[in-house]
């Protein structure tokens, strides 16, 4: 039979394996305990001399539940700092991956014992790794981890750096669609971030083509759900969910038309078309969870954005108040209040009793406002290259007449 052989300098790894199986055979007594972790010690030896580090790694952690019981966390976070580390030992990226794999969802195991140690060892393996979807892979796991022990406050910072994040791992479209709701489900819950939680839904409602019908079907509820947050949202007046295919597929499906309807209602139409729909389907809304007071002052600014944009740049008194339906009191207070919610850049002409506007926001942000946002764009870079070929024309002559007039004093 083979013994280990200690010596001064032992190999951290080794080191690991012998404080584990030590925890874990304690209570057994001495005369049960050294066979049984001389025997893992030269079995750790065995994977370490032949190259196997998976097979290494998998039994460094088949202790890994009873270590986070036993260990401190100071313990806990060398053990598994060593663990990690066997990942740079693997001869090529599939074996990373499996490590990377083993590693993770045996951290992931039990989400509710020290949930934000196993968060931060988590992070520890992804900063070793150079595989980029094994890095994906693994914050999964954290988000995952996050969510299971409910302390998903130690995932959010990570959050806003997804956009470099996802420049690094370029992952396909069911990866991407798996990353946006989940992080979108994590704001949901996170106070404040009602926004950012809308923006990643939005994200992943837009990884759904035409093309791709079938796997469309299935997020017809995350559909109806960002319908409703945005109607919802206070402080939300422009979305280009109108014409997304994840969102026009629910105007042929009976179960949520109307729900797109009121979408085209709150994006393109006036107070008068919401209550129209009100009136015909109030319970529909109540079941949405709509407050109907709370529609009517959204609606009121959206008709106002709308009256700034159709009407002529003079709005009259009287037109906001039959439009708005409020009293005469009120049309100032709506007034300021669109302005306030930068919705229209406008003067207020009291003597006048009108709105001149100046500036209004698009309701609706989608192809064709992108193709005019471009022929802006492409205007203004040829107007640029005109002023600066003009200076650039206007230096040359001013270079050649002073030239001329200094050849002519000499």
């Amino acid at each position: 039979m083979s013994t280990v052989v200690p010596t001064s300098e032992e190999d951290p790894a080794l080191s690991v394996v012998r404080f584990t199986a030590q925890l874990s055979w304690a209570d057994a007594g001495p005369e049960v305990a050294e066979p049984q972790v001389n025997r893992l010690c030269v079995e750790a030896q065995e994977c370490m001399i032949e190259g196997r580090w998976l097979d290494l790694a998998s039994l460094m952690l088949t202790s890994a539940d009873l270590i986070f019981s036993k260990a401190s966390e100071k313990d806990l976070e060398c053990i598994f700092t060593i663990i990690c580390n066997l990942v740079k030992k693997a001869e090529n990226l599939d074996q990373v991956h499996e490590m990377a794999e083993l590693i993770s969802s045996k951290l992931s195991q039990q989400p509710n014992d020290k949930p934000a140690l196993r968060i931060k060892l988590l992070f520890n393996l992804y900063n070793l790794l150079e595989n980029p979807y094994s890095r994906f892979f693994v914050y999964m796991k954290a988000l995952n981890l996050a969510i299971n022990g409910k302390v998903t406050e130690h995932i959010l910072p990570s959050v806003k750096k997804i956009d470099s994040f996802l420049k690094e791992w370029n992952l396909g479209v069911k990866d991407q669609r798996e990353l946006f709701l989940k992080i979108s489900n994590i704001l949901k819950e996170a106070k404040g971030s009602a926004k950012e939680s809308f923006k990643f839904l939005t994200k992943y409602l837009e990884t759904f083509s035409v093309e791709d019908a079938y796997a469309m079907n299935e997020a017809k509820e995350e559909a109806l759900r960002a319908i409703i947050e945005f109607i919802k949202a206070p402080d939300m007046f422009q979305c280009g969910l109108l014409d997304m295919p994840a969102l026009v597929q629910l105007a042929k499906d009976a179960k949520y038309a109307l729900a797109y309807q009121l979408l085209k209602i709150f994006l393109t139409g006036r107070l008068s078309d919401y209550l129209d729909f009100q009136e015909a389907n109030s319970e529909l809304l109540k079941t949405y969870g709509l407050l109907h007071e709370d529609c009517i002052a959204k609606m009121r600014l959206l008709t106002l954005v709308d009256l700034g944009m159709t009407e002529s740049s003079q709005i009259p008194y009287s037109m906001i108040k039959d439009t708005l339906q409020i009293d005469d009191t009120e049309v100032e207070y709506w007034v300021v209040k669109a302005i306030s919610a930068k919705l229209l850049d406008c003067k207020i002409d009291q003597m006048n009793q009108a709105v001149i506007v100046s500036r209004c926001i698009e309701r609706v942000f989608g192809t064709d406002q992108w193709q005019l946002l471009r022929a802006q764009l492409a205007t203004w870079r040829g107007n640029i290259s005109g002023v600066i070929s003009t200076i650039h024309a206007n230096r040359i002559t001013e270079d050649t007449t002073q030239t001329m007039q200094g050849l002519a004093i000499h």
